[in-house]
């Protein structure tokens, strides 16, 4: 890996580090995180990417403010003038975006004179981050983000550190790092609801198959946990948290009425702090590549 990819996995690293330990602690993450590491990606591709000519600098130009967009709060003023506006604003900008690199790409094909791949990944990488998040694969926007930097940082897959079957090194390097980084996050859940159904044996109170994906806790320690509310059934809030700290709050009342009821105990499900999750991702991908595709080289 040449000095540029190092630079962008460094980055990548040290931010994800950063937003999953504020993930963890108050299950938000700033938004300067993902500005700060988009600002570096941005800087670190053009010296990578954009560099081979004045077609790729104006492309890595294009698709690193597409990225930016995503971070800024641009849409809240338009959207106080007319609800429909910033939705019809941010579709120009896809399909805009798209324009952009569909000429590149009939002009000079893919590669360096037309246009380069990894500008093609950064693109596709978004598109995943917003088609995960509006179909609730992704339940934050800090996780839609944190994909979107990531790709600007390091946009197509990188060779593992670790030795690992041919089969499986040859493949990547194919598709973007994000979607290594996803898939990686995914396979590493998959403890979440084992260490779930563990701690509820060891408590006497595993019920399948809800003793997977939810516990007990008494209703004082509702509003210092992190958590949702599945039993008793409750009634939804008709405002939506926007900050850990409303978040909070509703908790809060939840547990005043379900104690004014004389519940004592409640069923919930953890809210998980899913950029935990793609920060090992990352570290795994950097390590060991991509955890499906080395089972399978080995099977």
């Amino acid at each position: 890996m040449d000095l540029v990819n190092w630079a962008g996995i460094a980055v990548a690293l040290g931010g994800l580090g950063y937003a999953a330990w504020s993930d963890w602690r108050t299950r938000e993450v700033s938004d300067h995180v993902w500005e700060l590491m988009a600002a570096a990606g941005a800087v670190l591709g053009f010296f990578g990417y954009g560099t081979t000519g004045p077609e790729a600098a104006v492309l890595w130009i294009v698709v690193s403010l597409f990225v930016v967009q995503h971070l800024l709060p641009w849409d809240v003023a338009l959207e106080r003038l007319r609800p429909w506006l910033p939705g019809v604003i941010e579709v120009g900008m896809y399909l805009g975006t798209f324009t952009v690199l569909a000429v590149a790409f009939l002009s000079g094909g893919l590669g360096p004179s037309g246009l380069p791949i990894p500008i093609v990944a950064v693109y596709a990488s978004v598109l995943l981050a917003r088609l995960m998040f509006e179909v609730g694969l992704l339940y934050g926007g800090a996780d839609a983000k944190a994909l979107m930097v990531v790709a600007l940082l390091v946009p197509l897959d990188v060779a593992p550190l670790l030795a690992l079957p041919r089969t499986a090194t040859s493949v990547l390097g194919l598709y973007p790092f994000a979607l290594n980084l996803v898939m990686n996050a995914a396979l590493l859940s998959l403890a979440v609801p084992i260490g779930i159904a563990f701690r509820n044996a060891r408590s006497g109170d595993f019920e399948f198959p809800r003793g997977f994906v939810g516990y007990r806790i008494l209703v004082s320690e509702l509003p210092h946990r992190f958590v949702w509310i599945r039993d008793p059934t409750f009634r939804r809030e008709s405002e939506e948290a926007e900050t850990s700290e409303e978040d909070r709050q509703i908790r809060e009342r939840q547990a005043k009425e379900l104690a004014a009821s004389g519940a004592r105990e409640v069923w919930v499900t953890p809210q998980l702090p899913f950029v935990v999750l793609l920060a090992s991702g990352a570290i795994v991908a950097v390590l060991a590549g991509n955890l499906l595709f080395d089972l399978f080289s080995v099977l």
